[in-house]
């Protein structure tokens, strides 16, 4: 997601700076602490001996995912690890409630609510892209209980701050233009979304965000999620809520690199390890769909990080 950033020592300099002066960052994550959690919808899939909250499992996914794009390797996960699994829909995707603000920190606090809620502990958590600084920031945050977290798993993400690259706004402006031209099938909807994206898995990835015709609502078709909030947000999920030096979470932590991605590089690999000194790298030899791509394989890392530590 975010453009190469800068060096290590800078942000090191910068995070000093923000201590001595309580620049903004940080007033504005007192702040976000504040915001009122909502209730995340979920899937979840039970391992054969019916535990539900022992040590489980809980996904994460990215910018304009769901929940479902998780089912098969939720399903895989259970039976390889036997422990419960809970692929989780975001603040604004999937079928969980809209609201504001759309930042790591409300997401964080909205995670942290749903695992008491459900009283889960000992969780290993994996998120990727956005619910990969999610999952960091759940990690990080005072607020977080000690016995909460056992094992972190990042997918193709780096705790860094960077501006997003140009395509996301493309991606709201093409689905504005969906809605806005009024369509009545997903093909129509998918030949207006060419004019912004040629790749045709990435415009299926976003298509799966389109609510299915009722009875009661046949027509047009509509985005579930909710595009103009999304759209105002792009800028903050290029942020990080913290600063290198300002927090360390020392669990095992797994980073999960596409080789063919840029979004963990030699630029912000350092930052990473700032902030989780115990993590690990691996690399798959995929994109920054590194689930999608090399399912397998990822399964394999996940299952053998959670098993082995």
């Amino acid at each position: 997601m975010p453009r190469p950033t800068p060096s290590a020592s800078t942000l090191y300099r910068h995070a000093l700076q923000a201590r001595r002066v309580r620049c903004g960052t940080l007033q504005t994550r007192a702040a976000s602490s504040q915001v009122k959690p909502i209730e995340l919808h979920f899937d979840k899939v039970v391992p054969p001996d019916g535990n539900e909250t022992q040590n489980p499992l809980v996904i994460l996914h990215g910018l304009f995912g769901t929940k479902r794009n998780w089912g098969s390797l939720s399903k895989a996960f259970a039976k390889e690890i036997n422990r419960p699994v809970y692929a989780l829909d975001l603040r604004n995707h999937g079928t969980s409630p809209h609201a504001e603000p759309h930042t790591y920190s409300a997401m964080a606090t909205d995670v942290l609510n749903f695992c008491r809620t459900h009283s889960l502990t000992n969780i290993s958590l994996l998120g990727h892209s956005m619910g990969g600084k999610v999952a960091m920031t759940v990690a990080l945050d005072p607020e977080t209980p000690s016995d909460l977290l056992s094992h972190l798993i990042v997918a193709d993400i780096a705790p860094a701050r960077g501006a997003l690259s140009n395509e996301f706004q493309a991606y709201i402006r093409g689905m504005k233009q969906v809605e806005a031209s009024q369509v009545n099938t997903r093909r129509e909807a998918d030949h207006i979304l060419k004019d912004v994206e040629q790749d045709t898995m990435t415009r299926a990835f976003l298509l799966m965000n389109l609510e299915h015709p009722t009875a009661h609502h046949p027509h047009p078709l509509k985005f579930r999620i909710p595009i103009d909030l999304l759209g105002k947000s792009i800028s903050e999920l290029g942020s990080f809520p913290y600063l290198p030096g300002e927090r360390t979470w020392e669990g095992p932590a797994l980073f999960i690199k596409g080789e063919k991605s840029k979004y963990i590089n030699k630029h912000n690999i350092d930052i990473a390890k700032a902030f989780f000194p115990n993590m690990v790298l691996e690399k798959l030899d995929a994109s920054h769909w590194v689930h999608s791509e090399r399912p397998n394989e990822f399964k394999a890392l996940v299952t053998n990080f959670i098993t082995s530590h």
